[in-house]
């Protein structure tokens, strides 16, 4: 079992910044895939950027330039560099671990984008 704890999550005015973090309660190993992932109301939940044990980053088209996904295999945690943030990314933003075919998904936190 891994625990992941997400913060960072609140309300911004279109154009500012968050940044989320995700702590794990296990230590990030350099196979462990890490993402973010978020849902808003009505929709499915969609990736929005991962990153490899090596570094690889992906990122969905919507938020490619804008988001910087990080991670800190020291301090367990990866992180999301939110900027220039729009209504569309009010969400419920969620962290997820992937290691050999285990994944596993925090509580979530809110983002909400409104001015």
């Amino acid at each position: 079992q891994v625990q992941l704890v997400e913060s960072g999550g609140g309300l911004v005015q279109p154009g500012g910044s968050l940044r989320l973090s995700c702590a794990a309660s296990r230590s990030i190993l350099s196979s462990t895939q890490m993402g973010w992932f978020r849902q808003a109301p009505g929709n499915q939940r969609e990736l929005v950027a991962t990153i490899t044990g090596g570094g690889r980053t992906n990122y969905a088209d919507s938020v490619k330039g804008r988001f910087t996904i990080s991670r800190d295999n020291a301090k367990n945690t990866v992180n999301l560099q939110m900027n220039s943030l729009k209504a569309e990314d009010t969400a419920v933003y969620y962290c997820r671990w992937a290691e050999l075919g285990y994944v596993f998904w925090g509580q979530g936190t809110q983002v909400t984008v409104s001015s």
